[in-house]
């Protein structure tokens, strides 16, 4: 039986032990937190997972909580106008439903589930040092644990890292009491408000410890208006930053406030990082080889929602990989072709990410103007959320931007 470590316990590193599991290895998770510490302590992010990610889930019999979280079926899009009014609205329905599932609640049950299955967890931080030792012990050493000294061992790739600063300063926030939707009060949607020159207001319903609710979520071009949580500790205090400032710049989205109430101590997060693409291997200081997976390797901002969607097709890609791979060693140019296997998928979001934290072009512009009036574009643009490589047809290029909207009888705005 082929022994397998994996250091890291969020989206891609359980999701790829509870695969690896079900097909045999002898599998050792590492997390530097219980299970009951994760689900005590703070929200860690806003995953809106699409449905090939979701699917990735149903797949391994680990979607516990998807008859529980809100069934979101659409992603809208404004833009705010000089007058902090919508000079843009619209809904494009989304083919598969996607779902928003608190990551303490998940990746505390996905946890617990490895344990009751018989999966070694450890709990306990690891450095540098304890993979030079582990390397030796087991058929192959992964990391996916995104932050901390274990990610100084994969360079950053320069030809695919453009940027070496944050774009944006997150802000989140989840929230009980946010009133219903005039737009649309029977359908769940990620609401996407784009405020030109200062940064987007995200707000999407999803299903955390106490029951449904809904995150607020602001990305705000790093000194600009938005760029005021730095440094917060009180969240009572974060979230009546949050909703002046939606007073201020969306205020559409203000009116539903009321009542909203944080729906825990936990409720609020705020950092910055900037988009990473890095080495896949690590190598260890005795020699050792060690596999990067997820944000470890692929880092992009949130702006596109795709960061536990990514995790997700990463774990999917490298258990194939690791399955079909067999008895042979897992070596350096494994490792390599395995990145290259999910490298596929991930260029694509990778560049619709960064160019969405660009001054949009004109033909972007248009774009997103013509599907407040063809809802073709509207649908096409919402699915791209769950398949990014599609943009490549009718997004990055004006010409093949021109020919899609003549295509469905519409001209750019």
């Amino acid at each position: 039986m082929r022994k397998i470590l994996i250091v890291g316990a969020g989206q891609s590193g359980l999701q790829l032990a509870l695969g690896l599991q079900a097909q045999g290895y002898a599998v050792t998770l590492m997390s530097n937190r219980t299970a009951e510490e994760i689900r005590s302590g703070r929200v860690m992010s806003t995953q809106c997972m699409f449905h090939t990610a979701l699917q990735h889930e149903r797949d391994l019999q680990i979607n516990f909580w998807e008859s529980q979280a809100p069934k979101i079926q659409g992603l809208g899009v404004s833009v705010a106008g000089p007058d902090s009014q919508r000079a843009v609205d619209w809904l494009g329905r989304l083919d598969g439903y996607a779902q928003s599932i608190d990551q303490r609640l998940k990746m505390a049950g996905w946890m617990e589930t490895f344990a009751q299955r018989g999966g070694q967890l450890v709990i306990h931080g690891a450095a540098v040092s304890d993979l030079d030792y582990f390397a030796r012990a087991y058929d192959l050493v992964l990391v996916s644990a995104g932050k901390g000294e274990l990610v100084s061992m994969f360079g950053r790739d320069a030809s695919r890292s453009p940027y070496s600063e944050p774009q944006r300063a997150l802000a989140v926030a989840y929230v009980h009491g946010l009133g219903p939707r005039p737009e649309h009060p029977d359908l769940d949607a990620v609401r996407c408000n784009l405020v030109p020159g200062v940064g987007e207001l995200f707000v999407m319903p999803t299903l955390t410890l106490s029951g449904r609710a809904d995150i607020l979520f602001w990305e705000g071009v790093p000194g600009g208006p938005l760029d005021v949580f730095q440094g917060l500790k009180d969240p009572a205090e974060h979230l009546s930053l949050t909703l002046d400032l939606m007073r201020k710049f969306t205020p559409w989205e203000h009116a539903r406030t009321a009542e909203v109430e944080l729906t825990d101590a936990g409720a609020t997060l705020s950092g910055r990082y900037a988009p990473t693409v890095r080495n896949p291997v690590g190598r260890l200081p005795g020699g050792g080889l060690v596999l990067g997976v997820g944000d470890v390797v692929v880092a992009n901002d949130p702006v596109t929602g795709q960061g536990s969607n990514f995790a997700s097709k990463c774990a999917a890609a490298y258990l194939a990989s690791i399955v079909e791979h067999g008895d042979r060693p897992f070596d350096e140019h494994w490792m390599r072709a395995t990145f290259d296997r999910y490298w596929e998928m991930a260029q694509h979001v990778t560049k619709w990410t960064n160019a969405m934290l660009g001054v949009p072009p004109e033909h972007v512009l248009g774009l997103i103007g013509a599907a407040g009036r063809l809802q073709p574009v509207a649908d096409r643009f919402a699915n791209g959320f769950n398949d990014p490589s599609d943009f490549e047809n009718f997004f990055f290029d004006p010409e093949k931007t021109a020919a899609y909207l003549a295509s469905v009888g519409g001209t750019a705005a």
